[in-house]
């Protein structure tokens, strides 16, 4: 595995998927690259000493994916109600945004998330660097 310094809560905001922009990993200098709607890839506009395999695309993380984590995260509360709130959010229309928006009703269970999706991304985002043959640089 090569190892590379990457800024790894950029790369787990990367994974969340949740913006319009497209991200890329410069595998040179371990830089996201965010990248928006009508701009052209990384690299694409160069005239000269073209790198194709330069940029690694990050793929987020599919719908089923995210509905997962939190369907999983479900399973360690133990509040009845707002277990019952999130869960029927998951059913309904946009239900991760409906789920966020949720969230707000319950503080307490609001921070548990915040922290149970901070690991998950962290191990989605180990993950994906094991896939691709990287390894985050030690400190």
């Amino acid at each position: 595995m090569r190892p590379l310094t990457i800024d790894m809560h950029r790369l787990e905001y990367a994974l969340d998927g949740r913006d319009t922009a497209e991200y890329y990993l410069d595998l040179e200098s371990g830089e996201i690259r965010a990248i928006f709607p009508g701009e052209p890839a990384p690299g694409i506009l160069e005239k000269y000493d073209v790198q194709q395999d330069r940029y690694l695309h990050i793929e987020p993380l599919e719908l089923a994916q995210s509905m997962a984590m939190r369907e999983a995260f479900l399973f360690t509360q133990h509040d009845p109600i707002a277990h019952a709130v999130l869960s029927t959010a998951l059913k309904g229309r946009k239900p991760l945004r409906t789920f966020d928006f949720k969230l707000e009703d319950f503080p307490d269970v609001r921070e548990a998330w915040l922290r149970y999706q901070t690991q998950q991304l962290r191990e989605y985002a180990l993950n994906w660097l094991r896939d691709n043959d990287l390894e985050p640089a030690r400190p």
